[in-house]
């Protein structure tokens, strides 16, 4: 069955965060109630989008993959559905969080990025879950403890920590700007 759009957005061989960045910003040039097609070929915008739409009130309908092109399907909110797009209120710099890892204080790193990205470079021990496995696995973390999420830029890992947050867990921090400035020791599986 054919999707009726009101907008295509071709966000195709762009990494995270652009097919987010490019999504709000054409979200914005959308009435109430029309649909907009984002293609993309970003594994991970899938999981982005679909965190974006919820902090933000518009509603993700989809994806339909067509070869290589993931095509998400977004219905603009209406004024009364439309809330203002949430941000994680605890956040560390990078240099705090190797402050923290230099100081051997007790801290859960999670690395919400995509296998690909977490396997070409992570911080030594992180735990890694990929924002898009984060809801069917929460149990692997530890409610009580310290968790500072990391992702490339600081977008999944604000999604990821907000989510943490309303599943109960009390010492969330999101790191900002992410793994694209950081500069401490990595491990790489490859």
């Amino acid at each position: 069955m054919e999707v009726t759009v009101n907008k295509t957005l071709d966000a195709k061989g762009l990494a995270c965060p652009m097919p987010i960045v490019k999504t709000k910003k054409e979200m914005n040039t959308l009435e109430p109630g029309q649909v907009m097609e984002v293609q993309a070929t970003d594994k991970g915008s899938t999981a982005d989008i679909k965190a974006w739409a919820a902090s933000t009130g518009n509603q993700y309908l989809g994806t339909l993959e067509e070869g290589d092109t993931l095509k998400h399907y977004l219905r603009k909110a209406s004024s009364e559905e439309e809330k203002m797009e949430t941000k994680h209120p605890h956040v560390v710099t990078l240099d705090e969080l190797s402050k923290k890892i230099e100081g051997d204080e007790k801290v859960t790193i999670l690395d919400v990025r995509e296998s690909a990205e977490y396997t070409f470079g992570h911080i030594p021990g992180a735990v890694h879950i990929p924002l898009g496995e984060l809801e069917e696995r929460f149990e692997e973390l530890d409610k009580s403890g310290e968790i500072h999420v990391v992702c490339r830029t600081g977008s999944r890992s604000d999604f990821a920590a907000q989510k943490l947050a309303e599943k109960g867990f009390n010492h969330v921090r999101n790191v900002v700007p992410g793994m694209k400035e950081w500069t401490g020791p990595t491990n790489k599986l490859h």
